[in-house]
């Protein structure tokens, strides 16, 4: 009887989440059919693995399965573009700087805002699709799916120091391509 409970709360938790984690993986790879097999993969894991763990550590834990299948296709592309296109530039999201971007801007406006006061969804959409995967990550595990500094980093498998800067860096880029001004946002 609590094996079939706990099926029906796993079906509804998926159900709960799939969409989100196919916006996630679709922006990621830009492919329909490679975000359905990802979001696929993930839910699959999830089921396997850790269906018998209480519902309170889904989330986190299908998070944590659905980034790494996102990062694991982007590291695949990356080595088919190394040996059959050289001529194509890697592009690399490497922590750099003087770590200076380590540090919360205190005028940094509220992400839900920024997506709150933007026209167009699908602008916004188009907008975070172009971040580098970190940042996007980032963005979409603090934004979308709600979770704090540190379920991010588990989820990212880095740093909390990784995760703000990568989140500060996809909120200034967003701001920057849709025009926002800090004084209209606080």
């Amino acid at each position: 009887m609590t094996s079939n409970v706990t099926s029906l709360n796993l079906n509804a938790f998926l159900a709960s989440i799939e969409r989100r984690a196919y916006r996630m993986a679709l922006l990621a790879t830009r492919n329909q059919a490679e975000a359905l097999d990802i979001v696929q993969d993930a839910m699959l894991k999830l089921c396997q693995n850790y269906g018998d763990r209480s519902a309170d550590e889904w989330a986190p834990l299908f998070q944590r399965i659905l980034q790494n299948r996102i990062m694991d296709w982007h590291r695949r592309q990356q080595r088919t573009q190394r040996w059959f296109m050289p001529w194509k530039k890697q592009n690399d999201d490497e922590v750099e700087g003087d770590g200076i971007e380590h540090f919360a801007d205190p005028s940094e406006p509220n992400p839900e805002l920024l997506l709150s006061r933007a026209g167009d969804v699908e602008t916004v959409l188009k907008q975070v699709e172009a971040l580098p995967i970190r940042q996007q990550q980032a963005f979409l595990l603090r934004v979308w799916e709600g979770l704090d500094v540190a379920a991010t980093a588990q989820a990212m498998e880095c740093s909390e120091g990784a995760v703000k800067s990568h989140f500060h860096r996809a909120i200034h880029s967003l701001r920057e391509a849709l025009g926002q001004s800090l004084g209209e946002i606080r």
